[in-house]
C-alpha cells in the first residue's frame, strides 16, 4: 500500500489540479459501491481537457497567431506555483503517511472479506486456526488455575469436585480394569456407588463420554506400547512443609490429562464451528470473525469448561451447536438433501446422550418451530421431516441408554406427539398434559427435571430438594451484574438492534400476507432462520435468568446473533447510505476495550490447587479400612472418597433420582434437629459403617434461607425447637458415634 501512495503523489506533482481531484473521484465511487462489481470510469470530458497541448514553445498557433510572451510567464509562474503547492501538501501527508496507509489499508481488507466469498478450503483453514487458538486459551487457563501439570494422580483426582469426581470415577474404573469390556460390565453393575444397590451407571449418569474416551485412552496406550514410545513424563514434585514429595506426570499417557485433553479439544472444535456458523447465517465470512470474537471478549460468561471440564455440558453443548447449523441450513434452503436431515438426528442424539437437562432445551427449540410452521416460515412438508427426525433420535436415545423411561416422559416428546394433534394455542397445554400422563405410566414422576427447578421458581415452591439445588450459586437468578457485562462489551446492545429490525421485517411481512392472497405466502415469509433464533435467543434469556447455569445458552446464542449485524438482509439500506468498513471496524474497535480487559483478567488469575485436610483424609481412609468399609457424607466429598478410595458410599452429587435423593435426606438428618438416636438407626439402615462430618456444614450460610438448619426447619417444622445434632456431635458424640480421625476440617464418625 505504501509504495502505490507515494507514487500517486509523485503523479499529482507533474499533474493539474483537475487531474487529482479526478483520481479522488474515481476512488470515492469505487469505496461507495459497496457489492457492485469495481470498475473505474474516466471522465471523459476532463481526460480530454488535460491532454490539451500548453501554449509552449516556438510553434504557431491557430490563424498565424503569435505566441505573447508575457502569457507564457504568467502560464508558466501559475504551474510552478501548483506544483509548490502539491508538494507541500506531500511533504506535510508523508509524517502521517504510515498511519494513513495502515488505516487505508485495515479498511479495504474489511471491504474484501465482506465481499469476497472465500473457498470451502479457505474456511475450513480459518474455522481450524480458530478452534486451534480456542484450545489453547483453554489450556492456559486451565494451567494457570491449577497448576495441573504439577499435581500429582490424587492431587489431579481432588481438583475434580462434587460430580466432576464422580464422572471421572467411571473412566478410572475402565482403564484400571483388564480389558475394555470388562471394565464396561463393571460400571453397568456398579456396587460402590449406592450400596448395597446394583445399578447401571451408564443408564443412570449418561457416561458414553466416558465409555468413548476410555476406549480411545486403551487403544491409544496399547499402540504406544506396541511401538515402545513413552506417552508420559514423570518426576518428582518437592512441596511445602509439611507436604511430602510427590510423583507428578505429564503427557497423553497420563489419564487425567488424556481425559482433561480430549473435552478442551472438543470444544476447541467448537470454536470453528462457531466461525463457520456465523458466516453461514451472515452471509459473511465477517460475520463469523464477529461472533468469535464476541465469544472470547465474553469468555467468562460463555462458558466454564475451563473450570469444570468433566461437566455434562462440557460434552454435550458443542453439538447443539452443530445441531442449531444443520437446522438453520435446513430453514434456509428451499430443498434440503437427506444429508441435512440425518445430520439433524445425529446431532440430536450426540447432544442428548451426555446430559440429562438437553431434552429440555431441545422442548424450547421445538417451541419456536411449531409458531413459525403455523404462521407459513416453514412449509410442512419440511417441518413434518423435521418432527420425524426428532422423534427418530429420541427413539435412538431411548434404546442406547437401555429404555431409560425420562426421554419418553419429557416435554421434548411430549411435544413431537402433540404437533400431530393440536395446532394453535392447544398445543402448549397439551403438551403439558401428555407430559404428566406420560410420567405417571412410565412411573417417572418422581424424577427432577430441569423444568421442575424453573416451575419451583416461577411458582416459589420449596420443598427440601428444590432448596438442595436452588441454594447452590450456579442454580440461583442471573446476577445482576450480568447484563452490565455484555453491555460493556456491547454485546447486548448489538443484539438487541438486530432483534429490533427482525421483529420490525417480520411483522411487516406478516401484515403482507394477511393482506395478500395465499398464492404469494411462499415468496413474501421468507428467512425463516432469522425468526428461529430470535425465537431462541427469548427461550434462553427467561432460562438464563431463572437459572444462572444456563447462560451458558444464552451467551453464545447472542454472539451467533451478533454475526447478522454484517447481513445484507437486514442492514443492506444502511451500508448503502455509510460506509460499512467504518461502521464494523468502530464497532469491533469499542467491543475490544473491555473485551480485551476481559481476557487480560482471565489470563491474570494464578493459582495452585491445595487441599491439604481432603489429601489427609483420603489417605486415612486408604491406610486404615477396610475396603468394603461403606461411608455417606455431603454429596462433594461422596464423589472425592468414591473417585479416590473406591470404597462403597450410599449418596453422591447426581441428585435427580427419587431413590437417592431420600437417601441423601436420610445422611444429610446429621444436619437437623432429629435426635442422635434415631439419625444413627436411619445411618445402620443404609449399612453406613462410617460418617464423615465437615463442621463447616453445621453453620454455612450461602444465602437467607439456604443454611441446613434452615431447609431442614422447612422440611420438617415439628423438630425446630430442638438444639442442632450437628453442634451436639461436635461436642460429644458418643454413644451412637465414636470419632476415629479429625483434622482442621473433616471429622470421621464410626457409627456404632
Amino acid at each position: 500500500m505504501v509504495g502505490p501512495t507515494r507514487s500517486k503523489l509523485k503523479e499529482a506533482a507533474s499533474q493539474p489540479l483537475h487531474s487529482s481531484g479526478s483520481v479522488q473521484c474515481r476512488r470515492r465511487r469505487r469505496i461507495t459501491g459497496a457489492g457492485e462489481p469495481e470498475t473505474e470510469e474516466e471522465p471523459h470530458g476532463e481526460v480530454e481537457k488535460s491532454e490539451l497541448p500548453l501554449p509552449v514553445g516556438r510553434r504557431n498557433l491557430p490563424g498565424g497567431a503569435r505566441p505573447c510572451s508575457p502569457r507564457r510567464t504568467r502560464n508558466l509562474n501559475a504551474q510552478k506555483c501548483m506544483q509548490i503547492d502539491v508538494v507541500t501538501k506531500a511533504l506535510f501527508l508523508r509524517r502521517f503517511q504510515f498511519l494513513s496507509c495502515y488505516l487505508e489499508q485495515l479498511l479495504n481488507k474489511l471491504h474484501v472479506l465482506r465481499r469476497r466469498q472465500f473457498s470451502g478450503r479457505a474456511t475450513i483453514c480459518i474455522a481450524a486456526f480458530l478452534g486451534l487458538l480456542h484450545w489453547i486459551h483453554l489450556v492456559t487457563l486451565f494451567e494457570n488455575d491449577r497448576h495441573f501439570s504439577h499435581l500429582s494422580s490424587l492431587e489431579r483426582e481432588m481438583t475434580f469436585r462434587t460430580e466432576m469426581g464422580l464422572y471421572y470415577s467411571y473412566f478410572k474404573t475402565i482403564i484400571e480394569a483388564p480389558s475394555f469390556l470388562e471394565g464396561l460390565w463393571m460400571i453397568m453393575n456398579d456396587r460402590l456407588t449406592e450400596y448395597p444397590l446394583v445399578i447401571n451407571t451408564v443408564k443412570r449418569f449418561h457416561l458414553y463420554p466416558e465409555v468413548i474416551i476410555a476406549f480411545w485412552y486403551r487403544t491409544f496406550m496399547g499402540i504406544m506400547n506396541l511401538f515402545g514410545i513413552e506417552a508420559k513424563t514423570c518426576w518428582n514434585v518437592t512441596r511445602v512443609e509439611p507436604l511430602n514429595e510427590v510423583q507428578s506426570c505429564e503427557g497423553l499417557g497420563d489419564p487425567a490429562c488424556f481425559y482433561v485433553g480430549v473435552i478442551f479439544i472438543l470444544n476447541g472444535i467448537m470454536m470453528g464451528l462457531f466461525f463457520v456458523y456465523g458466516s453461514y447465517l451472515s452471509g459473511t465470512q465477517l460475520g463469523g470473525l464477529i461472533t468469535v470474537l464476541c465469544y472470547f471478549f465474553n469468555h467468562g460468561e460463555a462458558t466454564r469448561v475451563m473450570w469444570t471440564p468433566p461437566l455434562r455440558e462440557s460434552f454435550s453443548y458443542p453439538f447443539l451447536v452443530l445441531q442449531m447449523f444443520v437446522l438453520t441450513m435446513i430453514l434456509r434452503t428451499s430443498n434440503s438433501s437427506r444429508k441435512h436431515f440425518a445430520a439433524l438426528c445425529l446431532s440430536n442424539v450426540a447432544f442428548m446422550l451426555p446430559w440429562q437437562f438437553a431434552q429440555f432445551i431441545l422442548f424450547t427449540q421445538i417451541a419456536a418451530l411449531f409458531p413459525m410452521y403455523v404462521v407459513g416460515y416453514i412449509e410442512p412438508n419440511k417441518f413434518r421431516k423435521i418432527i420425524y427426525m426428532n422423534m427418530i433420535s429420541v427413539l435412538l436415545c431411548f434404546v442406547l441408554m437401555f429404555g431409560n423411561p425420562m426421554y419418553l416422559s419429557s416435554y421434548y416428546s411430549s411435544s413431537l406427539l402433540m404437533t400431530w394433534l393440536i395446532q394453535g394455542c392447544g398445543w402448549f397445554c397439551g403438551t403439558i398434559i401428555l407430559k404428566f400422563l406420560t410420567s405417571k405410566l412410565l412411573g417417572v414422576s418422581d424424577h427432577i427435571r430441569l423444568s421442575d427447578l424453573i416451575a419451583a421458581r416461577i411458582l416459589r415452591f420449596t420443598d427440601f430438594d428444590t432448596l438442595i439445588y436452588t441454594c447452590a450459586p450456579e442454580f440461583d437468578f442471573m446476577e445482576n451484574a450480568t447484563p452490565l457485562r455484555y453491555t460493556k462489551t456491547l454485546l447486548l446492545p448489538v443484539v438487541m438492534v438486530i432483534t429490533y429490525f427482525i421483529f420490525k421485517k417480520t411483522f411487516r411481512d406478516i401484515l403482507c400476507v394477511l393482506s395478500t392472497n395465499t398464492y404469494l405466502r411462499k415468496q413474501l415469509l421468507e428467512h425463516g432462520e432469522l425468526v428461529f433464533h430470535t425465537l431462541q435467543l427469548g427461550a434462553f434469556a427467561a432460562l438464563a435468568i431463572l437459572i444462572m447455569r444456563l447462560k451458558l445458552f444464552l451467551t453464545p446464542h447472542m454472539c451467533v446473533m451478533a454475526s447478522l449485524i454484517c447481513s445484507r438482509r437486514l442492514f443492506g439500506w444502511l451500508f448503502c447510505r455509510v460506509r460499512f468498513e467504518n461502521v464494523i471496524f468502530s464497532l469491533l474497535t469499542v467491543m475490544s476495550l473491555q473485551g480485551c480487559a476481559n481476557l487480560h483478567n482471565q489470563w491474570s488469575i494464578i493459582g495452585e490447587f491445595n487441599n491439604l485436610p481432603q489429601e489427609e483424609l483420603i489417605q486415612w481412609i486408604q491406610y486404615n479400612t477396610r475396603p468394603d468399609a461403606v461411608f455417606a457424607g455431603a454429596m462433594p466429598i461422596m464423589a472425592s472418597v468414591k473417585l479416590s478410595t473406591l470404597h462403597p458410599i450410599v449418596n453422591h452429587p447426581h441428585y435427580e433420582d427419587a431413590d437417592l435423593r431420600a437417601r441423601t435426606k436420610t445422611v444429610y438428618s446429621v444436619y437437623s434437629r432429629k435426635s442422635a438416636k434415631e439419625v444413627r438407626d436411619k445411618l445402620l439402615e443404609l449399612h453406613v459403617n462410617y460418617y464423615i462430618l465437615e463442621e463447616a456444614w453445621c453453620v454455612v450460610r450461602t444465602k437467607p434461607g439456604c443454611s441446613m438448619l434452615e431447609i431442614w426447619d422447612v422440611e420438617d417444622p415439628s423438630n425446630a425447637a430442638n438444639p442442632p445434632l450437628c453442634s451436639m456431635l461436635l461436642k460429644n458424640e458418643r454413644p451412637y458415634f465414636s470419632t476415629v480421625f479429625q483434622n482442621s476440617v473433616y471429622r470421621v464418625l464410626k457409627v456404632n
